[in-house]
C-alpha cells in the first residue's frame, strides 16, 4: 500500500474526551434540575454532533427543537470554556502523529465535534502538528457519516482515494470511511467496542496507535 494521507476522527481516537463531554452536560442539565448520565452512557450519546448528544441526553419529553438549541448552546459555552479539564491524547498518539509526519504522510482531522472545540483541542494538544486540514461540524456541510469532510480534505490535499487511510473508533467513522471510498482502520482504544466497527465494515481493526504504521 502506498499512504500519503491518514485522516483521524478526534473524539475516541486521537483524544479521550468524554470526561469533559460528560462534565459539561451533565453541568448543564443539573442547572435545569434534570436527571444525570454516566461516562458509560455519554459513550453512546456521543458521535454524531452536539446536537445529538444534548438530545440523546435531555429526557424525550423535552426534546423539543427549542430544547435542545437553548442546552446545545448552555453546553458549548461550558464545554469551550473546561474544554481540557480531563481531555488527554491516548498512549501512543502523539509518538504515532511525529512518526507520520517523519515519514512524509499527511495527516488530517474529520470530526463531528463542532468546529471551535476541534480546532482548539488540535492548538492545545497537538501544537506542533502540521495537519493538512482541521475540519469539525460547520454550518452547510452534513455530519458523517456523510463522505462531504472527506471528500473535502481528499479535494484540498489532492489526494486520490487510494492513497487514504481513514481512522476513527465508532460505526459512524467506519460508515463514512465507506462512502468515501477510502480505506478504514478501527480503533479499539475508544468510546465504542470491536463489534460494532466490524458490524460498520472497517476494512482493519487495531489495539494500539503503533499497529497503524502497519497499515500504511
Amino acid at each position: 500500500m502506498n499512504t500519503q494521507l491518514v485522516i483521524f476522527d478526534l473524539d475516541g481516537t486521537l483524544l479521550d474526551t468524554i470526561g469533559d463531554l460528560a462534565v459539561a452536560c451533565n453541568a448543564v442539565l443539573a442547572v435545569r434540575g434534570l436527571p444525570q448520565h454516566s461516562y458509560e452512557e455519554y459513550c453512546h450519546f456521543v458521535g454524531n454532533g452536539i446536537l445529538r448528544l444534548v438530545e440523546r441526553a435531555l429526557p424525550e419529553p423535552l426534546r423539543t427543537p427549542e430544547n435542545v438549541a437553548l442546552v446545545r448552546a448552555d453546553f458549548v459555552k461550558y464545554y469551550t470554556e473546561h474544554i481540557d479539564t480531563y481531555t488527554k491524547p491516548y498512549a501512543g498518539i502523539p509518538e504515532l502523529l511525529a512518526e507520520l509526519v517523519r515519514r512524509g504522510i499527511r495527516v488530517a482531522v474529520a470530526s463531528n465535534k463542532f468546529q471551535a472545540g476541534t480546532e482548539k483541542l488540535i492548538r492545545l494538544f497537538f501544537p506542533d502538528v502540521e495537519f493538512a486540514a482541521v475540519f469539525g461540524q460547520r454550518p452547510d456541510v452534513p455530519l458523517k457519516p456523510d463522505p462531504a469532510v472527506v471528500e473535502e480534505i481528499l479535494a484540498r490535499t489532492g489526494t486520490p482515494k487510494e492513497q487514504v487511510l481513514y481512522v476513527g473508533d465508532s460505526g459512524v467513522d467506519m460508515q463514512t470511511a465507506r462512502a468515501a471510498g477510502v480505506r478504514s482502520a478501527g480503533v479499539t482504544w475508544g468510546f465504542r467496542d470491536r463489534a460494532e466497527l466490524v458490524e460498520a465494515g472497517a476494512c482493519a481493526l487495531v489495539d494500539r496507535p503503533a499497529e497503524l504504521l502497519g497499515l500504511l
